[in-house]
């Protein structure tokens, strides 16, 4: 795994959410020099603090991973997943019913 890599990306998401690394190092639990080393890419994550930084800064696990995870489905996912997060209550209730539709009109293809 690319540490520099996951170290600019972690950056890049940190400054889209207009984070200072001391903010989000806090409401981490985690030191602002350790952040820092992460995102300079000197260190890595453990599971648990790679886990809390997708959850504060509110990005997918690969968004931060996607140079590593070369599976275009994962992608595509994570694409739906933006949509999705875009959506309105009432556009979700539409856009769950058209999938739901579409999914059990598969099912039925295939029996």
């Amino acid at each position: 795994m690319d540490k520099k890599r996951f170290g600019r990306k972690l950056n890049t998401a940190r400054k889209d959410c207009g984070m200072t690394s001391e903010h989000l190092a806090e409401i981490c639990g985690l030191s602002p020099v350790y952040l820092r080393q992460i995102e300079a890419g000197g260190r890595m994550p453990s599971l648990p603090v790679f886990i809390s930084l997708c959850q504060k800064l509110k990005v997918s696990p690969s968004y931060l991973l996607s140079e590593e995870l070369e599976d275009r489905s994962i992608r595509e996912m994570d694409l739906l997943y933006d949509l999705w997060g875009r959506a309105t209550p009432k556009q979700l209730k539409i856009i769950t019913s058209m999938v739901r539709c579409v999914l059990e009109t598969f099912d039925s293809w295939e029996e």
